[in-house]
């Protein structure tokens, strides 16, 4: 069945990272959202894998809403031009406005921030807060260790394996968008 999407959270970095298929594919992935008339929740920055995917959706016509901490805009990080910047002040009110603006969850790679944001919405979904997908967009594998960390703690009798399940990853922006809305499955 297909799951009525129209917002989806993406976990990023504020940071272009190693390879440039991160960057390339944070593009690929805002303009995937457009395409799909899917409106793109972050974290509301203007640099790095947050920048690129903004600039991508907003490029393409579509909608980009932030929601950054008054300490980042401080430091004059928050991107600008966006569709709407909601702007709070603690990261844990960041955090959980993003989860109630979206409808589902992508987290590509990055740093603490992005691991921080995405294992709370998993701990959110196996406590039966919210059941929304899931998704981790495995560019040039970057997402492979903590998978084998999910099958191992579920292995060792720490993660059950229908929570285990609630993660679905990708190497292709567009596939994990339909599994997500159900539209394949992973």
């Amino acid at each position: 069945m297909e799951r009525p999407i129209q917002r989806v959270c993406v976990f990023c970095a504020a940071a272009d990272g190693a390879r440039p298929a991160y960057l390339e594919t944070a593009s690929a992935m805002g303009a995937m959202l457009v395409d799909r008339g899917i409106q793109l929740v972050y974290g509301g920055g203007g640099r790095g894998l947050m920048g690129a995917i903004a600039e991508s959706v907003l490029g393409r016509g579509g909608e980009a809403v932030g929601v950054i901490t008054q300490f980042l805009v401080d430091k004059e990080l928050a991107h600008r031009r966006l569709t709407a910047l909601h702007v709070v002040q603690t990261m844990h009110e960041r955090k959980m406005m993003m989860a109630t603006l979206a409808d589902a969850f992508i987290a590509m790679p990055g740093g603490l921030g992005t691991l921080d944001e995405l294992f709370e919405i998993l701990t959110l979904a196996q406590l039966g807060i919210h059941d929304k997908p899931v998704g981790l967009l495995n560019v040039e594998g970057y997402w492979d260790p903590i998978m084998s960390y999910l099958d191992h703690a579920s292995a060792e009798g720490f993660l059950r394996l229908n929570h285990r399940r609630q993660v679905h990853m990708q190497s292709d922006p567009g596939r994990l968008l339909d599994v997500i809305t159900g539209k394949a499955m992973s």
